[in-house]
């Protein structure tokens, strides 16, 4: 290998406990005189080290992506590198690997190479197939949800500004990105302040009759009904683009001059409104925080490690103003530098997202320079990437990472508490460890009408929205209401896919000396894969004796015996603080009122119901969209279209009071009662 590191090493950290020496083993198997547990694990290990060596014997001299893989086809590692040959060639050593790499050697049963033109290509490529493969031995960029941007539409006569996040297919003009939907709403509210921009939908504005409450409070000119002409309002949004593309000066310059030239015209109230807007255009600037006079467009990156934890600080510089930061925490092995978690971070973050053309790093990150090469391969224009030494660039990397070591300092605490909440609950529900993934899951449907089950997913970090799964209840043969029958469907589907995609074996079956390999397999496993699983260490049943019943037969009927299952009956009041709770094996029991780990109990099983409520409450909106509000009784075509042309949207009618509903033309007491109920009927 050459003198600079290629790629990242594998980061998975092996618990102190639980190195080669004390992994667990049966008594048979230990006691047999035809295998030695020591010569399996040796054995797999020259066998991982055969079959590298195997595929470096034909493996690419030049650049490319190499992937090391198990017997079960899983994507042990993913890395890239000037000379596949070269590096792979390395892990055929029979010394000098610390455990990790050594684990990783060992389950490696094939692997796949990708050759590429350069190694800048195998950067981007290695990052690509690093955050779709997700290998366990790789630094894994956790929370990869895509940013918001704002908009300015061009697909309408009056442009509208609205916030977006996805795909870029609406034609219009999109700034960004900013951390958070929190500030891209705080913005859109002072651009409106500023330019009296619509952020109102196509269809309301067609519809508006007279000027809504925004244009009150002059945060809209109105233009849906001709409050404002058209080559004003157009001057307005080109304005309000000019100041997004970072030439606010020249936009305030202007304003100012119009502010004067109506005073000296005599025209205070025209002079009084750009005055407004001068302020607004301040508050603007004033409220983006640290504002640097001389970057203009940057990102800046920075890392702090603390108690095993990395936590990386992004902060998001446009036209000279802050844009916001996120926090994020990277899975990543303890033994791993600053700098090498941050060079693996930054390929997987802009795998997907646009590079601005600065981007500062609090670490001297190794290969900046292919780094560099890569996005602006990627970008098609010059991409910088710093570490700054001084100035004011190294200003903003400092404040970064200050930021990062006081959002690490708070993650560390609320893990802290979190730890402890679960090893009460694997205490009180008799768990042999405190749980690593909780499931949590709950049905919602009104009279057995848009019917779904919900599953959420909890851990030490907390909830974990990404693993949350909806169950549209698709059986023919239920009841309407039928909450055994929702849950029995519910569960069914779950583990049955569950043991399709990551099947393990039942524990204590088979011959002794299988049982003693598997158990040395599964150890193994366990300290590599951590808390990745996807198996639950306890599933929360929202619901009394009947639904843990009828999950515990679906469990049986698949084979699943080891999973612990609870049930959670609220009180007779379906007060909170009076639930009881049902464990196979076990007496009804509750907790003391105000203990801790009720409440944390109550929060993840309010959380499942939440969720639930909210996937009906989706489902419910979609029938009625595409069946229209005649599914109310007494609603037909002739006041469905009285009801919109009043209100305008479906949304506007949902949230309509009793008495707003009753002034519509055709609509009588007894049916906006119908209206009101059915929209705000508690979902069950």
């Amino acid at each position: 290998m050459n003198g600079r590191k290629t790629d990242i090493e594998p980061e998975i950290e092996l618990p102190e406990d639980e190195d080669d020496s004390n992994l667990p083993a049966t008594e048979d198997a230990g006691s047999s005189p035809d295998i030695d547990l020591a010569e399996v694990k040796a054995g797999s290990l020259a066998a991982g080290r055969n079959a590298i060596l195997e595929h470096a014997r034909h493996a690419p001299g030049g650049p490319g992506v190499y992937r090391m893989i198990d017997a079960g086809g899983d994507v042990l590692y993913v890395g890239k590198a000037k000379s596949i040959r070269k590096r792979i060639t390395a892990y055929t050593r029979a010394a000098g690997h610390d455990s990790r790499i050594t684990r990783m050697i060992a389950a490696t049963a094939t692997m796949e190479f990708v050759s590429t033109r350069t190694e800048t290509e195998a950067l981007l490529l290695e990052a690509n197939l690093i955050k779709r493969l997700r290998p366990r031995f790789n630094v894994l960029l956790r929370d990869d949800k895509s940013f918001p941007y704002i908009l300015i539409t061009s697909d309408h006569p009056s442009p509208q500004i609205i916030k977006h996040r996805g795909a870029r297919t609406r034609p219009g003009d999109y700034f960004g990105p900013f951390a958070s939907v929190g500030a891209v709403n705080r913005t859109i509210t002072a651009l409106q302040r500023a330019f009296l921009i619509r952020s109102c939908s196509d269809a309301v504005f067609e519809s508006r009759t007279r000027p809504c409450l925004l244009h009150q409070i002059k945060r809209c000119s109105a233009p849906c009904t001709g409050e404002i002409g058209a080559e004003d309002y157009a001057e307005l949004v080109r304005e309000a683009r000019e100041f997004l593309s970072g030439k606010s000066r020249v936009v305030k310059e202007e304003l100012a001059a119009e502010m004067e030239k109506a005073a000296e015209a005599l025209d205070f109230e025209r002079a009084a409104v750009y005055r407004d807007r001068l302020a607004a255009f301040s508050a603007i600037q004033s409220q983006q925080g640290v504002n640097p006079r001389g970057v203009e467009e940057a990102d800046v990156f920075a890392i702090h490690q603390a108690g095993g934890f990395n936590c990386v600080q992004v902060f998001f510089f446009r036209t000279g103003q802050n844009w916001g930061n996120r926090a994020y925490y990277p899975k990543a092995d303890r033994t791993l530098s600053p700098a090498e978690v941050l060079g693996a971070f930054l390929t997987q973050f802009y795998d997907d997202k646009p590079c601005p053309r600065l981007i500062l790093v609090s670490e001297d990150v190794a290969e900046r320079d292919l780094l560099s090469d890569a996005f602006t391969t990627k970008s098609g224009h010059k991409v910088e990437v710093g570490w700054p030494r001084r100035g004011e660039r190294k200003d903003l990397a400092d404040h970064a990472l200050a930021n990062a070591r006081e959002a690490l300092a708070r993650k560390l605490a609320e893990t802290s508490s979190q730890q402890k909440l679960l090893t009460a609950l694997a205490e009180t529900f008799g768990l042999p460890a405190p749980p690593r993934r909780i499931e949590v899951y709950d049905n919602s449907h009104i009279q057995g009408s848009n019917a779904v089950g919900a599953m959420i997913v909890a851990g030490p970090d907390g909830f974990q929205k990404n693993q949350y799964r909806k169950f549209n209840i698709r059986a023919a043969d239920l009841v309407p209401g039928d909450d055994f029958g929702m849950m029995r469907e519910v569960m069914e589907r779950r583990f049955k896919r569950l043991i399709g995609e990551n099947p393990r074996a039942a524990p204590g079956t088979g011959h002794a000396i299988t049982d003693a390999i598997r158990t040395i397999a599964e150890a193994a496993h366990t300290a590599i894969a951590g808390d990745d699983s996807p198996w639950p260490d306890l599933v929360l049943i929202d619901g009394g004796l009947g639904q843990l019943n009828a999950a515990r037969d679906i469990l049986a009927g698949l084979g699943i015996t080891d999973v612990p299952l609870v049930g959670i009956a609220k009180g007779l009041a379906r007060d909170a603080g009076r639930e009881t709770f049902f464990i196979p094996g076990r007496e009804p029991f509750r907790l003391p009122p105000r203990d801790p780990l009720l409440y944390f109990i109550e929060r993840l099983r309010d959380e499942a119901h939440r969720f639930a409520v909210g996937s009906h409450r989706q489902r419910r909106k979609k029938d009625i969209r595409e069946s229209g509000l005649q599914e109310i009784a007494g609603i037909g075509p002739t006041r469905k279209r009285a009801l919109l042309h009043h209100f305008g949207t479906l949304k506007a009618i949902e949230q309509a009071s009793l008495t707003d509903l009753a002034k519509v033309p055709g609509i009588n007491a007894d049916t906006a009662r119908r209206i009101y109920d059915y929209f705000h009927e508690r979902a069950g």
